[in-house]
């Protein structure tokens, strides 16, 4: 435990912007199950939808400081990649 009054309030800083980050990531995790569940089903109405909603949550996960922007291009490639390789 800190014994410094701004040692204890950095714990607490910390604290809530991990949860914070864990949201964000858990989210952008999700998305990008719920496309990669929509690719691999017959029907493909709504694929699309899914792919923008995932690059979007990539584009904000960028902007809250979770993912590299580097990281964040080379899984929205992937994504754009799989869900034009499966319309051919």
């Amino acid at each position: 435990m800190p014994n410094i009054k701004s040692a204890e309030k950095r714990v607490e800083v910390i604290r809530k912007r991990t949860l914070r980050n864990v949201r964000i990531k858990s989210a952008l995790r999700t998305t990008i199950r719920r496309f990669n569940e929509a690719v691999g089903v017959a029907n493909q109405d709504g694929t699309e939808d899914k792919l923008r909603a995932a690059i979007k949550a990539i584009d904000k996960a960028v902007t809250k400081g979770i993912l590299h922007k580097n990281a964040a291009a080379r899984k929205k490639s992937r994504l754009t990649k799989k869900f034009n390789g499966r319309a051919g």
